[in-house]
C-alpha cells in the first residue's frame, strides 16, 4: 500500500516557502532554479551568490594591470570589477527566478573559499525553509572526495533540495505532478523527513518506502501507509543498498523527488565513507531531498 497526503488549499493562504538558492551562473545552478519553480511554485527566494577575491578573469587582470601606475590600485581595481562582476551574475539568478514564477532577490557575499559551508552559515543567518542547489552528478571521486553540494547536505540544519543535472525526458516530465518518495526507517531523520515534505509539498502525493532489511521499523505518524521495499541485492554496503532500491523504486513510480532524513550534522568520518542520505544524492537521478532529523525544529 502507498499513502496519500490529502491535497492542501493552504498554500494559497499561507506564507510562500522561504528559499536560499545557491547560484554560480553555471548551468546546473540555473536548472535548479527551474527544476524547484517546478516543484514549489509559490516562494520567496533568495540568489545567494559567494565570491571569492580576485574573481576578475585573467584576461580581465591583464586589462586592469596595463591600466594601472601601482599594485594597491591594481588590487582596487580588481576587487571593484570582482565585485560588479559577482553582483551580475547573481541579477541573472534573480531574473531566472523572477521568470520562473518566484518573488526573488539577490543575496551576494564575498568569501575566501570553502564556499558550501559558508553557504550554510548564510542560512543561519536568514532562517529559510529550504536550501537549493544544482549539481553538475556525482561521480565516484566526487562521492569521497566531496563536493559544494555535499558539503551544504552535511552541515546544513534544514532541508536541502540537491538537483542534478541533466535530467531525462522522463524524470522532468514527472516534476509536473510525480509523487513524492519519503524514505521511512522510524527514525527522529525520516520523522523530520516526512514533516518536510508534508509542509513543502502540500498538493503532492507521498508515498513512504521501508527498505526491508529484516527489521521492524515504527509506523509513521497521521495514519500513513508504508510500502515495503525488498532489497535485491546485499552486495553493497547498508547505504548504498538502501539508497539504491529507494532509487530504483522512484524511477517506477515516476517520482517527482526522494525525500530522506540524515543524523544532521555529519563528521568528516561520515563524509568520506557515506550514508543513507548521501548514498541517495548519488544514485537517484532525480531531485533529492536531504531533511537533518533537528530540521523540525525550525518549522514555522
Amino acid at each position: 500500500m502507498t499513502s496519500t497526503a490529502q491535497p492542501s488549499t493552504e498554500r494559497q493562504t499561507e506564507t510562500p516557502a522561504r528559499i536560499l538558492v545557491g547560484y554560480d551562473g553555471s548551468l546546473p545552478a540555473g536548472a535548479a532554479i527551474e527544476v524547484g519553480a517546478s516543484l514549489i511554485p509559490e516562494a520567496q527566494a533568495w540568489i545567494g551568490h559567494l565570491w571569492t577575491p580576485p574573481f576578475a578573469s585573467d584576461a580581465l587582470r591583464r586589462r586592469l594591470w596595463k591600466g594601472t601606475a601601482s599594485i594597491n590600485k591594481f588590487v582596487d581595481a580588481v576587487e571593484r570589477e570582482g565585485a560588479a562582476e559577482a553582483n551580475r551574475v547573481a541579477a541573472m539568478g534573480v531574473t531566472l527566478a523572477i521568470a520562473a514564477g518566484w518573488q526573488a532577490e539577490a543575496l551576494v557575499e564575498r568569501t575566501y573559499g570553502g564556499e558550501g559551508l559558508q553557504f550554510t552559515q548564510l542560512a543561519e543567518k536568514i532562517n529559510p525553509d529550504l536550501l537549493l542547489v544544482g549539481s553538475r552528478g556525482l561521480g565516484s571521486a566526487e562521492a569521497v572526495l566531496g563536493s559544494t553540494s555535499d558539503t551544504v547536505v552535511h552541515y546544513a540544519s534544514r532541508p536541502v533540495l540537491v538537483v542534478a543535472e541533466p535530467l531525462l525526458t522522463a524524470e522532468r516530465a514527472a516534476l509536473i505532478d510525480g509523487p513524492v518518495i519519503v524514505g521511512w526507517d522510524g527514525s527522529a531523520g525520516a520523522q523530520a523527513a516526512l514533516a518536510a515534505a508534508t509542509r513543502l509539498f502540500p498538493t503532492r502525493t507521498l508515498e513512504l518506502a521501508d527498505v526491508d532489511q529484516g527489521d521492524r521499523h515504527p509506523p509513521p505518524p497521521g495514519g500513513h501507509d508504508v510500502i515495503s521495499l525488498a532489497v535485491d541485492s546485499r552486495h553493497f554496503t547498508v547505504a548504498r543498498t538502501v539508497a539504491e532500491t529507494l532509487a530504483d523504486h522512484a524511477r517506477q513510480r515516476q517520482a517527482a523527488l526522494v525525500v530522506v532524513g540524515s543524523r544532521g550534522r555529519s563528521t568528516v568520518r561520515e563524509i568520506l565513507l557515506g550514508s543513507v542520505a548521501a548514498a541517495t544524492l548519488h544514485h537517484a537521478h532525480r531531485p533529492v531531498m536531504v531533511v537533518p532529523r533537528d530540521a523540525s525544529s525550525d518549522a514555522p
